[in-house]
């Protein structure tokens, strides 16, 4: 069972100094390393393909039906067909998952053989929660610096229709139970992301201003076809909820993305966790299911394959905040990342921040001086979804796939996380 909400609230007022002013992380002067990074080495570690399922709505959209293994399947062929690497040349793969039993490793490594890799071709699941996607884009990198592998696949995958709910929160035992912080592990997020932008005095006009510009901004690019190089097309089988007529659907884009939103219209909705709250299901990441996969390997190894060459990776942070706090993960994780690269916000092109809730982007956009037009350019999660281990993988495509676009250089991803955490990676385009 989860803490009731005064219990939260309680808990929260305890570490709200942490928010203070004279915690924020120091950012580094601007243009110490952009020049570094930008520079080409046949040991970088680069993208080469990068792509996702289109995400669609929890329980109602035409996913809904398809197991979280199939997602992966599917975007495995999809990877192999786009970028016909030799699946026998694929050393790792690394699946970022939250809720699927056992971690999904069992389906996870049934599915990469279904999709055509040989046996020789490993494969693991993981869970860091929300930036679990990245986390395996990540650990691939790493493995490729570091000279285990040389070619990986680092991926994500949710099925949150067939496996979100009250099965997916621990019960924990009485050591967990009485450790404050430990009990705060399980604090829904949606209370805590309520209390703190209470505390914080973000401001529910703020949080639906910053939500009816991510469905706007996600809609024209989807009109404007800017989200069709990233999404491969599934076909599916998938039951009517209306009429319960089984049917085969092919899936071409985000069913998320609404016409019309506005403050306004948002201003409209009852809050989800407070009487007199200000989140509610119009400014919050939606429940949705996905899957995204990223081919990684050296320049080298690219250059010598005929491999195109999307971007490569620069570098990662991770952090811990408060377990109450979880949702200024990217606040932290953000500058410890920019500090490795040698750069500054200002060198930055596109941030690609999670939009858990938009309390908490528009308290960590605002807290990091952030210029808002170089966030979230064609959406986030509130926008188009949130399945919750694939987000991370998700962004390496939509971010890398704008920059070219655009003809951009420096790009940031980043987080929050559940139980009191933050990620973010520094990606160049090319």
């Amino acid at each position: 069972m989860t803490q009731a909400p005064d219990k939260a609230r309680e808990r929260l007022s305890q570490v709200s100094g942490h928010l203070a002013s004279d915690n924020q992380p120091a950012l580094p002067s601007s243009g110490l390393g952009k020049d570094a990074i930008l520079k080409k080495s046949p040991d970088d570690v680069v993208v080469t393909c990068a792509i996702r399922t289109p995400f669609t709505k929890g329980g109602k959209g035409p996913l809904k039906d398809t197991m979280g293994a199939d997602l992966l399947l599917y975007t495995f062929k999809n990877l192999l067909s786009r970028s016909k690497i030799d699946p026998s040349l694929v050393e790792d793969i690394a699946t970022g998952c939250v809720l699927a039993p056992g971690g999904g490793a069992t389906e996870f490594r049934a599915a990469a053989l279904a999709a055509g890799f040989p046996d020789s071709t490993a494969v693991k699941s993981l869970n860091r929660q929300c930036s679990s996607g990245l986390q395996a884009c990540v650990d691939i990198a790493n493995a490729i610096k570091s000279g285990m592998i040389e070619i990986g696949i680092g991926s994500g995958v949710e099925s949150m229709s067939t496996q979100y709910g009250p099965g997916a929160v621990t019960e924990f035992s009485e050591l967990l139970e009485n450790h404050m912080q430990a009990a705060n592990c399980k604090v829904p997020m949606g209370v805590l992301s309520e209390q703190m932008a209470k505390d914080k005095k973000v401001t529910r006009k703020d949080q639906d201003a910053f939500a009816a510009n991510s469905f706007q901004k996600a809609i024209k690019a989807q009109e404007q076809g800017l989200f069709d190089e990233e999404i491969m097309p599934v076909t599916v089988k998938y039951t009517d909820p209306k009429t319960e007529e089984e049917k085969t659907v092919t899936v071409t884009k985000d069913d998320g993305v609404r016409t019309g939103i506005t403050a306004e219209s948002l201003s409209k909705i009852r809050a989800a966790f407070a009487k007199d709250g200000t989140i509610h299901a119009g400014n919050a990441s939606q429940v949705s299911d996905g899957a995204a996969a990223v081919l990684l390997m050296k320049r080298s190894t690219a250059e010598r394959l005929g491999q195109p060459i999307l971007g490569k990776y620069v570098n990662a942070s991770v952090v811990g905040v408060p377990p109450l706090l979880m949702g200024i993960g990217p606040w932290k994780a953000i500058p410890v990342a920019l500090e490795k690269a040698g750069i500054s916000k200002d060198d930055v092109d596109i941030f690609e921040i999670n939009e858990a809730f938009a309390s908490q982007c528009v308290w960590c956009i605002k807290e990091l001086g952030l210029d808002e037009s170089k966030v979230n350019p064609k959406g986030g999660a509130i926008a188009f979804g949130h399945p919750l281990g694939c987000t991370g993988a998700r962004q390496v495509s939509t971010l890398l796939t704008e920059l070219r676009r655009t003809g951009q250089k420096v790009g940031v991803s980043s987080m929050c996380v559940g139980t009191g955490m933050g990620m973010a990676a520094v990606w160049v385009a090319e």
